[in-house]
């Protein structure tokens, strides 16, 4: 039974896996979707979308019935709550690769980016899909100091939410106030999406540590016996 039982909680690590690959590859196909004016690529990162949902709640059922049949406690009870709220950040990660593939159909067949700013939206696009898979292999080793590690790499994707806007108050601006519209939407996208993946990764700080991220330094040792 406890051999079973550890394959469950097993099998629940290897959703998020899955998940946050699926999430990571979905915003990187959105991004371009929305540059290229990708009309059925953009569609078919909205279909996508119901594939996270399903896993989501196909992890949120093994975890309820884990918690209603073996009432796990210490480590294993945190393995099983943590898993439910990083479960919540992937799903809402999706979502926002979705709002992404959204736009870009409802741009289509103009792209909703300007050209001058594609490169910055091209550059977000692969640090949020770096990010997430950073976040997977964080699931899979449990690296503490590779988690800690995601809230630095995220000060670069804060760096250039700040340019789009930089752009967008310059007096220089020519694309008129949609575009602006669609592009401070965009920068909010891919700045959200990066926070869930950092969430993420502090979220399995706390499932190795028994401690908030907030609270320990990179380098520092699991706390044993956690």
């Amino acid at each position: 039974m406890r051999d079973a039982y550890h394959e469950e909680l097993d099998s629940i690590g290897e959703g998020l896996v899955e998940m946050a690959r699926l999430v990571g590859s979905a915003i990187g196909r959105a991004t371009t979707a929305m540059l290229d004016a990708d009309l059925k690529l953009a569609e078919s990162v909205i279909a996508a979308d119901q594939k996270v949902d399903d896993l989501q709640h196909e992890l949120e059922a093994r975890a309820i019935a884990l918690l209603a049949r073996q009432q796990p406690v210490a480590t294993d009870l945190r393995i099983v709550v943590t898993s439910l709220r990083m479960s919540a950040d992937l799903e809402r990660s999706g979502d926002l690769a979705q709002h992404v593939a959204k736009l870009a159909r409802l741009r289509f067949p103009d792209s909703a980016v300007p050209r001058d700013l594609h490169a910055t939206i091209l550059e977000m696009g692969q640090l949020a899909q770096r990010l997430m898979a950073k976040a997977a292999e964080v699931i899979i080793t449990k690296d503490v100091d590779l988690a800690l590690q995601l809230e630095q790499d995220d000060d670069e994707m804060d760096l250039l939410h700040r340019t789009l806007f930089q752009h967008l108050m310059d007096d220089r601006w020519k694309h008129g106030i949609e575009t602006a519209v669609d592009v401070t939407l965009l920068g909010r996208y891919y700045e959200r999406f990066a926070d869930h993946a950092v969430s993420v990764a502090k979220r399995v700080v706390y499932l190795v540590t028994g401690e908030h991220a907030d609270e320990i330094q990179p380098g520092a040792a699991p706390v044993e016996g956690a």
